[in-house]
């Protein structure tokens, strides 16, 4: 399958996932995610950007109780993760992902009291 017509399965399943009766443990960052989460991290192939949060969960940014990540990647397949306290508010966290095949443009999560989760399970 190309990354066309996986970006769109993706984005198309991915509304599907508005809740979550199982919770997955992740090592890095000690905190559990939902089943939206799972199926993005595998099929996107993408557990390294659970990795890259995870690795942010410490001090300050731990002590954030609401925070929204977003993956943006370029046409060049750059991508940058960062992440806010909300929409309006500055970026607290900005890391640069030199290259990455993660097949949608962007993507958005909600981090809340120790679980990541898809905006749609919230």
């Amino acid at each position: 399958m190309d990354n066309e017509n996986l970006a769109t399965e993706i984005e198309q399943t991915l509304l599907h996932f508005t809740g979550s009766e199982m919770f997955y443990r992740h090592a890095i960052g000690n905190f559990v995610y939902t089943e939206g989460i799972q199926y993005l991290a595998e099929k996107a192939q993408c557990y390294w950007l659970l990795d890259v949060i995870g690795s942010y969960q410490t001090g300050k940014i731990k002590a954030v109780p609401f925070q929204l990540w977003e993956l943006t990647v370029n046409v060049q397949n750059q991508g940058v993760v960062a992440m806010k306290e909300d929409t309006d508010e500055p970026e607290l966290v900005k890391q640069n992902i030199p290259f990455t095949d993660f097949p949608l443009k962007s993507v958005q999560l909600y981090f809340i009291d120790g679980t990541l989760l898809l905006p749609s399970e919230y």
